[in-house]
């Protein structure tokens, strides 16, 4: 179980701490595009869709103001929300986050049954999907899936969690100071119907829209493929 406080005082919380699809999935985009501040109790979530973080209240059972701020790499602006709450960061605290985690981050403490659900956060955070067509195997269509970190250890801990329950491989990948956990085409496949498993998944709705996209000219591909060998066999 989580801290409560300090016996002989009870602190008062905002968020419902109980694992269910939108919880974890909230979760995962905490430990992404998150920030635990030092003092022991406050929290914030950035992003440049502000319907996420209407979203992201609305899962969480907060009212905080939506702010914004700029970044410290280009001058775009993002929409945050910040919100104290020592129940919920001590939660936090205890399944794996800390204060300036983006290098220290390790695995989590992420029920399995609702694992897919807190990588779909990790993914509308830090993750992309791009394809392309490649001439040199039939007009292959190619595609992959991928997760962006500082830490390896983090990305190391999500491929296993992702082989042990889905039985595929991805590989890590350096760029510069980032690392990137990419799984290919038919790891993919397996991976975004892990992840939209029921259809109607909260998500953020322009990733989910081009995974789609991306899924249905692969179908279609297949079956004309197939059509073809059909014809001339």
């Amino acid at each position: 179980m989580y801290d409560r406080g300090v016996a002989g005082i009870k602190p008062k919380g905002k968020v419902k701490i109980e694992w269910s699809p939108d919880f974890a999935y909230a979760t995962g985009l905490i430990v992404t595009d998150g920030c635990l501040s030092g003092d022991g109790r406050h929290l914030e979530l950035t992003s440049k869709d502000i319907q996420q973080l209407k979203s992201f209240m609305r899962w969480l059972g907060i009212k905080n103001k939506i702010g914004t701020k700029m970044s410290g790499f280009s001058d775009r602006r993002y929409y945050r929300v910040q919100f104290g709450d020592k129940l919920f960061y001590n939660f936090l605290l205890q399944i794996g986050l800390s204060p300036a985690k983006s290098k220290i981050l390790k695995g989590l403490k992420v029920p399995k049954v609702y694992f897919f659900d807190f990588l779909r956060g990790v993914f509308d955070g830090d993750g992309s999907i791009y394809a392309y067509w490649d001439p040199r195997w039939r007009s292959s269509y190619m595609f992959y899936v991928q997760f962006a970190s500082a830490s390896i250890v983090f990305l190391q801990w999500v491929e296993h969690k992702v082989f042990k329950l889905a039985h595929i491989h991805g590989k890590i990948k350096t760029s510069g100071r980032v690392y990137q956990l990419v799984y290919a085409k038919a790891g993919s496949v397996v991976l975004c119907e892990k992840m939209y498993y029921n259809g109607k998944p909260v998500c953020l709705k322009r990733k989910q829209d081009k995974i789609k996209k991306i899924l249905q000219i692969n179908k279609t591909h297949n079956a004309q493929m197939a059509e073809s060998v059909y014809a001339t066999g």
